[in-house]
């Protein structure tokens, strides 16, 4: 099973679930069938962004600090292994668009805007491996970004069986759906 943790907890949030390590381990022990057995649950995603950055109208600086002490929690979870990536500042940008009177803006006017990166890499990477050493059966993942489409045709063609996991209120991505062999739908634990 692979977790597209950024993917995960944006759903969570919305839906107003608290998103802890040990909320991940239930939600990922809910999309395992009867049928299936869990070799391991790969967990991808960021710690919080550490950094000083200037505020994009006071110019103040800003301490960005976060810790990773969840990660480190989820990853001694039973079957769980963390795949870390990293969090990249991409600057400000404005809570509302359009902005109405910019000579009246201020600091609180805009949230920082992050950008994940290595971590569908790594999932493709994980999927890509398994697929080569056929030491599993079948690929359970959990994200809807279509740049996974490559591992899952790989997957696929290597005789995998390739499982789509959909959330309540969330459509996949058609490209995803085309390169899988079944849909589940899990309710929230």
């Amino acid at each position: 099973m692979l977790i597209d943790g950024g993917h995960l907890r944006a759903l969570a949030n919305k839906a107003k679930k608290t998103y802890v390590p040990d909320f991940i381990e239930k939600f990922a022990h809910s999309c395992k069938s009867a049928d299936e057995d869990l070799f391991r649950i790969l967990y991808y995603d960021c710690a919080p962004y550490v950094g000083v950055q200037k505020l994009p109208v006071s110019g103040m600086d800003f301490q960005f600090q976060g810790s990773d002490k969840w990660l480190h929690e989820l990853s001694h979870k039973d079957l769980f292994a963390v795949r870390k990536g990293v969090l990249k500042f991409r600057g400000f940008k404005p809570k509302k668009t359009p902005v109405s009177s910019p000579a009246q803006l201020s600091d609180a006017d805009f949230e920082p805007l992050f950008e994940q990166k290595g971590v569908d890499m790594r999932i493709g990477l994980d999927i890509a491996a398994y697929a080569g050493n056929h030491s599993v059966d079948r690929i359970v993942l959990i994200s809807n970004d279509t740049d996974c489409v490559p591992a899952l045709k790989y997957a696929r063609k290597a005789g995998l069986q390739t499982v789509m996991i959909e959330l309540p209120g969330v459509r996949l991505a058609p490209e995803l759906l085309a390169h899988c062999d079944f849909k589940r739908g899990v309710p929230w634990p």
